[in-house]
């Protein structure tokens, strides 16, 4: 799909199984532009539906040619959805949100005012107020507490659906797995550092329930530490690998020194070097030593000649 037209702002609107709540969002974010004079497009991302939303983004897209959509085969999850979204989005400053009406496109004028006039790369929501079950707000706190030490961005909301990014970003960046959570290190670490935070309103949800299950408890950490490493070793794995295992070889060899020195010129007893527990400990840690610098010799082999990317299969497309 390829779409020409310049415009103010893209909303790209990621959804599985939201029907209800679609109408009534296309209506606010129009009214909103309408009221601020934008050109805009919203780009609804149908994850693979199975309640009939792709129908009601069908009757949004006849009744208004802002409205493009892309339709998965299947669900492959929100990070997926956004990042075709991105792929597509042709306005000056890309706003993402979510479809349940807990976010509020009223936020879009300022968010669009951040970017353009304060000249922020992105501008994330922090939901002061959440109308989440506990079960929901005590994970998350603890994320955004352990993605500000990790990342040293110093965001509230690191979750939160409801941000915006310079157009440049969103096509700099590639987000896959559960990594939607954590756009802006990735943001940062391809060299966008103007990150900002505004406060926005949190609403009840209104229509259905949360498509996010336990999962997100063993997800959202591991996907954590995949952003860390890569926007800080990915491109030179060896520098991490290659310094822990030279350290720990570094660490068994002495043991192994001071092993046969001790023997051959102190300790005379009959008693097996074997038969020392120093005897494993360095054998252990050269062993471990070589396996870590082979990791990160491999990592960079893979790393030079890899050019893979995530494929998504698309049904249809409206634009």
């Amino acid at each position: 799909m390829s779409i020409s037209k310049k415009v103010d702002i893209s909303v790209v609107v990621p959804l599985f199984n939201e029907v209800e709540s679609l109408p009534e969002l296309h209506a606010w974010i129009k009214r909103v532009m309408d009221e601020n004079s934008f050109s805009y497009e919203v780009v609804f991302v149908d994850d693979g539906s199975k309640d009939g939303s792709w129908g009601v983004i069908q009757d949004l897209h006849e009744g208004d040619h802002n409205v493009k959509g892309i339709k998965f085969q299947r669900n492959y999850g929100k990070s997926a959805a956004l990042q075709k979204g991105f792929e597509i989005a042709n306005g000056d400053v890309v706003i993402t949100m979510d479809a349940d009406l807990q976010d509020s496109p009223d936020e879009i004028p300022e968010l669009y005012r951040m970017i353009m006039e304060e000249d922020y790369d992105v501008v994330s929501g922090w939901k002061k107020k959440r109308y989440d079950p506990i079960t929901k707000t005590i994970p998350t706190k603890l994320y955004n507490w352990a993605a500000r030490r990790l990342t040293g961005i110093h965001l509230h909301d690191f979750n939160c659906g409801l941000k915006a990014y310079k157009n440049v970003v969103v096509k700099s960046i590639e987000i896959y797995g559960d990594m939607h959570r954590y756009i802006p290190p990735l943001a940062k670490f391809s060299g966008f550092n103007k990150i900002g935070e505004k406060v926005v309103i949190h609403q009840a949800r209104k229509y259905g329930k949360t498509k996010f299950g336990l999962n997100r408890f063993l997800n959202g950490p591991l996907d954590l530490l995949t952003v860390v490493f890569m926007g800080k070793f990915g491109k030179k794995p060896m520098h991490l690998f290659g310094a822990i295992g030279t350290l720990m070889f570094i660490v068994g060899f002495g043991f192994s020194f001071y092993i046969g020195i001790d023997k051959l010129f102190f300790d005379r007893s009959a008693k097996l070097i074997a038969q020392r527990t120093e005897f494993y400990i360095a054998l252990s840690a050269m062993i471990m030593g070589v396996q870590f610098f082979l990791a990160g010799f491999i990592a960079e082999l893979i790393g030079r000649n890899s050019s893979a990317r995530n494929v998504y299969l698309i049904e249809k497309t409206l634009d």
